[in-house]
């Protein structure tokens, strides 16, 4: 049996394992890139709708409000190589960016795919070998310090340290599929269940299930997701949304499937909803003004007319009927009841929420290696020496907008700056 010696072994080529060779070789090992896919970098090149959104610009105490997964403990990787240090990687090589709304940042070129050309010609320039089409089938230790790894095919790779960047279980398509898991709990670390996150959600609304709704947006709404028999607010989320042939779909929608996510997994029976603010812009008395302004000037105008020159008419017709409202009654003869009914309607219109889609069709995991078995400063294992991790592999997340890949370029560079330490000291007092 042949055996190839590294310093450090780096297993998975996303975004979170690429930046971790090229930190750990930037640092001085010598550093084995493994990857069980045919190319490397396959969930940086769908990123961002295709675009790449490399990071988000906002700064630190907002970047983790945006990180509903475990935030404290990302603060040593994001203070360490933080979203400004992510830019001026690219930037050094090569690629221009530009931030568009809500701080995400993009290359100017809208194509991911120069972005991943980029870092994997970094990665092979560096020196890193990168090795494709490779599974790896265990992780190798002996008296609590790692060895190496052992390959599907049977060849050992030996080396003083290893960082697992495998993702979670989201777009399997990509080669995220939980392999590590296992793999790790052969050492004792705690595997907290996956769970979908950054997800549409899913109703049995009959509205839904009939699809009338089906491929309207809105735009700017604020989404609040409540307990229902305890009354709790859970979250509000503030974005577009759209309606789907299953439930809500868009960036306010996915926001919200963490906390409907972790409800059900702590009772499954739990039943939630989420209220639509259709204009969070417009406080209630503003609303009431606008009918009683309406009422005077216009009085044999419609309800329908009136609230249509705010919303679209598919939703002006929803909002009619959830308040129960003839759409064309006329202002004059709206009740004080029912005009309250409209604008109760408009700033918390409820919706019945089942759950959300299935994990495979997430975009990111939930859940993963529990965090309280991993050193934050060096995302080291505290229970087997020259183990790291880095990115979705772990029990973090963030929301869609560039906090997930911050996640992983911040987590890997610390993880392959540490192991590269850690791994070149191991050598030299051997």
């Amino acid at each position: 049996m042949s055996r190839l010696k590294y310093d450090v072994i780096v297993v998975g080529a996303g975004p979170a394992g690429l930046m971790a060779a090229i930190a750990a070789r930037d640092a001085g090992a010598r550093v084995g890139l493994i990857e069980k896919g045919n190319k490397p970098g396959r969930k940086l090149g769908i990123s961002g709708g295709g675009r790449c959104n490399v990071t988000n610009a906002k700064p630190l105490p907002e970047l983790m409000e945006n990180i509903p997964g475990n935030a404290r403990f990302l603060h040593s990787a994001l203070t360490r190589f933080s979203n400004q240090d992510i830019m001026a990687f690219f930037e050094a090589l090569g690629i221009r960016l530009k931030e568009e709304d809500r701080g995400r940042v993009f290359p100017i070129s809208d194509q991911a795919a120069t972005v991943v050309k980029a870092v994997v010609d970094k990665v092979y320039t560096s020196g890193v070998d990168v090795l494709l089409d490779t599974p790896v089938a265990r992780l190798l230790a002996q008296n609590g310090q790692m060895t190496g790894v052992r390959l599907a095919r049977g060849q050992t790779i030996e080396c003083a340290a290893v960082i697992v960047a495998t993702g979670g279980c989201s777009v399997p398509k990509t080669g995220s599929t939980g392999d590590a898991y296992p793999w790790v709990q052969a050492f004792g670390h705690t595997i907290v269940q996956p769970y979908p996150t950054e997800v549409p959600l899913t109703s049995d609304e009959p509205f839904i299930v009939e699809r009338k709704l089906q491929g309207l947006s809105l735009r700017g709404i604020d989404a609040t997701v409540w307990d229902d028999k305890r009354k709790k607010r859970l979250t509000t989320e503030h974005g577009d949304m759209i309606f789907t042939h299953l439930g809500l779909s868009g960036p306010a929608a996915l926001r919200c499937s963490h906390y409907v996510s972790t409800a059900k997994r702590k009772n499954q029976d739990v039943s939630l909803s989420v209220t639509l603010d259709l204009a969070p812009e417009a406080p209630r008395g503003e609303l009431e003004q606008a009918l009683a302004s309406g009422r005077k000037h216009h009085p044999r105008r419609s309800i329908a007319t009136h609230l249509g020159e705010r919303f679209p008419e598919r939703l002006t017709d929803f909002v009619l009927a959830k308040a129960d409202v003839p759409a064309n009654t006329q202002l004059a003869n709206l009740s004080k009841p029912q005009m309250d009914c409209l604008i109760a309607t408009i700033k918390a219109c409820p919706i019945h929420i089942t759950g959300t889609l299935p994990l495979e069709q997430a975009t990111v995991t939930g859940g993963g290696v529990s965090v309280k078995e991993i050193d934050p400063k060096t995302m080291q294992s505290k229970l087997v020496r020259g183990l790291y991790f880095s990115g979705e592999v772990m029990d973090v997340h963030a929301h869609t907008g560039g906090y997930n890949i911050t996640v992983a370029f911040s987590t890997g560079h610390l993880a392959g700056q540490s192991a590269a330490m850690q791994a070149l000291e191991l050598v030299t007092t051997r």
